[in-house]
């Protein structure tokens, strides 16, 4: 049964890339470090991802994280946003891959739901969940920020119940078989 892990958060972006370092005990979740990496619009496009790689680089060389996570690209009707937001995210997971780190993808549903139990909650609401699970004094000031701690906290709740299931023999994957109905 796992017993510790700590997790990177990544909220990627071309101009704001959030992260969140926690540690999991596997019951409950510590707040290590958090941040953002800003990039300056004016810079030509290399050098704004050079600054992402960067700065995710310094943060994995600093916490040695046991694994990232990343919200998966959803739909965006601004093609122009999908694209900074997809080439941040190719940056993030380049990044975890030179330094080895397992990467989890994760749905905005899939966070939602893990964070707030509801998978069409809002930003408001998610960075209240966030702050009120890791105890923080106050709601993350940044929305990049909240939503890397949002990501982690959702690895983190994916891995309490894969603890759960490993522990109680449970096969994954494996639904029980339904009895047939003997109706007449």
């Amino acid at each position: 049964m796992l017993t510790a892990m700590r997790i990177l958060g990544i909220d990627p972006g071309l101009a704001h890339t959030g992260f969140a370092v926690i540690d999991f005990d596997g019951q409950a979740s510590r707040l290590l470090a958090a941040g953002q990496i800003t990039t300056p619009a004016e810079l030509p496009l290399p050098q704004r991802l050079k600054q992402i790689h960067d700065g995710l680089v310094a943060v994995i060389q600093e916490w040695s994280p046991d694994v990232a996570a990343l919200e998966n690209l959803y739909f965006c009707t601004n093609v122009r946003t999908a694209i900074s937001v997809a080439q941040g995210r190719g940056v993030a997971i380049l990044s975890t891959a030179q330094a080895n780190i397992p990467l989890a993808e994760y749905s905005p549903l899939e966070i939602k739901l893990a964070v707030a139990g509801y998978g069409k909650a809002t930003k408001q609401q998610i960075q209240k969940m966030v702050k009120t699970i890791l105890n923080l004094e106050s709601v993350p000031a940044s929305d990049h920020v909240a939503d890397s701690m949002a990501v982690a906290l959702c690895h983190a709740h994916s891995q309490r119940y894969q603890n759960m299931i490993i522990a109680s023999g449970v096969e994954q994957g494996v639904l029980p078989r339904r009895r047939k109905s003997r109706r007449r």
